[in-house]
């Protein structure tokens, strides 16, 4: 296998993830937005709700109504993503959370441009609203956290 081909192998595991997670939010936010009329609400279990509700700004609401400033901070975090990922792609599962952290900021992206704001539906007790692309940034931004510390240790070790 050439050094090129092995490059490429990351790469292209990031962009299925990216891929599966765009997917699924959308899937998703469109059965949310089929099914219940802007504001409304449906219990699902135990405080957890169903909501069809938008959010101009970021990461559970903050900086909401950001406008420019909402583009500029999502366009740094994805640059900035992109080069660390461009470093450190061959770090063992580092296309994981990458393709995590991108698929779910693209999915957002996507709201912004169709909706002019971030489709949200699941409401749970005492936390904002948020749907599949939150939950992957979340959970990617966890698992980067663990493959960086992993690989840090690794590196120590030898």
């Amino acid at each position: 296998m050439s050094a090129a081909t092995a490059a490429r192998g990351p790469w292209t595991r990031a962009g299925l993830v990216l891929a599966g997670v765009l997917a699924a939010d959308q899937l998703v936010k469109a059965l949310v937005v089929g099914s219940l009329e802007r504001g409304e609400q449906r219990d699902i279990l135990a405080g957890i709700k169903l909501v069809n509700t938008r959010n101009t700004g970021v990461a559970f609401g903050q900086l909401q109504d950001g406008g420019a400033l909402v583009a500029v901070v999502i366009a740094i975090a994805i640059g900035a993503l992109l080069v660390y990922f461009g470093r450190h792609a061959r770090t063992p599962l580092m296309w994981l959370p990458t393709g995590m952290l991108l698929g779910g900021a693209l999915g957002n992206i996507v709201d912004r441009i169709r909706e002019g704001a971030v489709v949200d539906f699941l409401k749970l007790p005492h936390w904002p609203a948020f749907n599949v692309a939150d939950a992957s940034i979340t959970v990617g931004v966890v698992i980067l956290l663990v493959v960086i510390e992993r690989d840090d240790r690794a590196r120590a070790s030898t």
